[in-house]
């Protein structure tokens, strides 16, 4: 009788401890807002949870699909969420939060197109990639994939979201850059990148604000600075181990929305240094555990598509805790697995999912 393949262990459970930390910590952060709010301290608790629930039902569902499924339909993919992307700029359709018209929905029940693009994306590049592998030194080739990237970039500013914008760009160029294109395309996207940031800063005067906060965050304390202030007032009185589980002080409406992109001050201040290094340990052990399936994949698709999908999870952290603590502007971009948001969390375990699925066609390497 034929065994059935299993998938990664390691990234499983790894996903699950983060998934749960993130529940607690949601709570945690969360609480004090939500009952004066909504009138209920456990409101986002529960909503989390839900957002939890069936994210890791959708993981374990789609780790059961053959990830070839999604070469097949790769192109139906990526333009069913563009549409989705463009739908959400049409007043009357899209939802307005936090300044940027990035929701579909109505109300509570809504979801961020923009959140599955990044997945739709690392689909259709993995699908290109491993079509024409050997034709990627061919420039024709190669403007078509940039055509793509700068496309999606370019929709997703319209709402704007320059951080979901930075994090699909530099993950592209990375799996572009493994891929072995050719340096002087890097050298060619490197200078439109940089004029382009310029043009966007300038075009819009609170990305400056952001900049001026960012070198020093005490030049406009009540207003583009406040939120990092408030951040680093968080995470330097936790010390090693912390004030304590659901014990901060900057929650109490000191630091703005805590349980959404500056979880991670709050579990610094709960948890301290030592929960903090925990936390970064186990993203580690993720990072390096889906690098290998990827490596140890058995087709090209395969090995990009775990890797970009890691990579997308990994940046996302990396610029979570930079902007956290204060060593890059802000950008709102949420913390994977941890913050709190349904279509963030239920889209990153899908992908995870997609990772498990890949694992279970590894070859012994």
């Amino acid at each position: 009788m034929r065994q059935e393949k299993r998938f990664n262990r390691v990234l499983f459970v790894t996903t699950l401890l983060l998934t749960s930390i993130g529940v607690l910590m949601v709570y945690s952060a969360g609480s004090i807002w939500a009952a004066e709010k909504y009138g209920n301290q456990y409101y986002y608790l529960i909503r989390q949870l839900v957002f939890a629930s069936i994210g890791v039902l959708g993981m374990l569902l789609v780790s059961q699909i053959n990830y070839q499924i999604y070469k097949k339909h790769s192109t139906k993919i990526f333009l069913g969420v563009m549409v989705l992307l463009i739908l959400v700029l049409i007043p009357g359709i899209g939802l307005v939060r936090g300044g940027a018209r990035s929701w579909i929905g109505v109300g509570a029940f809504s979801i961020q197109p923009s959140e599955f693009v990044k997945i739709a994306v690392i689909i259709i590049l993995s699908k290109y990639l491993s079509d024409f592998y050997r034709d990627m030194k061919k420039p024709k080739y190669i403007i078509l994939l940039l055509v793509v990237i700068v496309t999606v970039f370019g929709v997703i500013m319209l709402q704007p979201d320059f951080g979901t914008g930075m994090v699909i760009v530099t993950t592209s160029v990375i799996i572009l850059f493994v891929a072995g294109v050719d340096l002087k395309y890097f050298l060619f996207l490197g200078a439109a990148g940089i004029g382009g940031i310029a043009m966007l800063i300038i075009s819009a005067p609170y990305r400056l604000q952001r900049i001026f906060a960012y070198l020093d965050p005490w030049s406009d304390p009540l207003g583009a600075g406040f939120q990092i202030i408030q951040s680093l007032y968080a995470v330097a009185p936790g010390g090693l181990f912390g004030v304590g589980f659901g014990n901060s002080i900057q929650k109490y409406f000191y630091l703005p929305e805590p349980q959404t992109d500056f979880i991670f001050a709050i579990i610094l201040e709960e948890l301290g240094f030592i929960g903090g290094v925990v936390i970064f340990i186990i993203y580690t052990v993720f990072l390096l555990t889906s690098l290998k399936i990827s490596y140890q994949s058995k087709d090209l698709f395969g090995k990009f598509l775990s890797l970009g999908i890691a990579l997308i999870i990994f940046i996302q952290f990396f610029i979570n805790i930079g902007v956290v603590i204060g060593l890059i502007p802000v950008t709102g971009v949420t913390l994977p697995f941890l913050s709190y948001g349904g279509s963030s969390l239920t889209v990153t375990l899908l992908g995870v999912g997609i990772i498990l699925n890949i694992s279970k066609y590894q070859q012994e390497v």
